[in-house]
């Protein structure tokens, strides 16, 4: 049996969606709640599976409220707005239900974050196995940041380089600079390994961007990339870039 919470401040909405879960006996629904305050505190008290999430709420919102949770779970949002579907991709949901919606496209958005478990459950033992770790294939292909009070996707290849800034991270793109609330460890762990080198602990290169790498001094390099910029490489960067290359 699979844990769910219901949040939304409408009475009406969460009977709808607890009416409609009926027809899935696996989902338990173990809290409904009417704000996002309240749904903080039962998301870290039951560690739901998954989440039917409002968005316009009183106190905070659904993006407020997943900010404040540690470990958020499987979220579909339910919304009567659809300006912030763009968002959503920024929280890695599941799917964007807009009001009204009908029991089969909340049925098709329950199988499709039923098929997720399953494929996360097959790469988790995958690498437990010893092989290489899940990664989201979206995650390979676009950068999602925010761009004053609008949310930009950016894809891989027009990433120069990335740079790591305190506790952010640099997204230098064709576009201008961007910066993510990451880790540079997260992005080693998430972009294509055939096309993305952490040649530094500060830099992660792509190689498409790679022009030649420079001795320095003291066995030192750089690499020159395309719009002139020398990127520093660590000693171990400098092997890793070497092996990917082949050289």
């Amino acid at each position: 049996m699979m844990k769910c919470l219901i949040i939304d401040d409408e009475p009406l909405a969460r009977s709808i969606v607890a009416e409609y879960l009926q027809k899935h006996p696996g989902l338990e629904v173990v809290q409904e709640c009417g704000d996002g305050f309240e749904g903080v505190k039962a998301i870290m008290q039951h560690q739901p599976d998954l989440v039917f999430l409002d968005i316009q709420m009183p106190k905070i919102n659904g993006f407020e409220m997943l900010e404040l949770v540690e470990q958020a779970p499987g979220v579909i949002f339910t919304t009567a707005f659809d300006e912030y579907a763009l968002k959503a991709f920024e929280t890695n949901a599941v799917d964007y239900l807009l009001k009204p919606f009908s029991q089969e496209r909340f049925d098709a958005a329950v199988k499709k974050w039923l098929e997720k478990q399953s494929i996360n459950a097959t790469e988790n033992k995958a690498a437990s196995l010893g092989n290489v770790p899940a990664k989201q294939p979206e995650e390979q292909l676009r950068i999602v940041v925010k761009a004053a009070n609008d949310i930009r996707i950016i894809p891989v290849k027009d990433v120069l380089y990335l740079e790591a800034y305190d506790d952010y991270v640099k997204v230098h793109t064709t576009e201008g600079l961007f910066l993510k609330k990451k880790t540079m460890g997260y992005y080693e762990r998430v972009l294509d390994p055939k096309q993305f080198v952490r040649v530094h602990r500060s830099y992660i290169i792509p190689l498409s961007q790679l022009t030649r790498i420079e001795p320095l001094e003291k066995d030192s390099h750089v690499a020159l990339l395309k719009n002139g910029v020398r990127v520093p490489l660590s000693r171990s960067g400098y092997t890793k870039l070497r092996a990917v290359l082949g050289i």
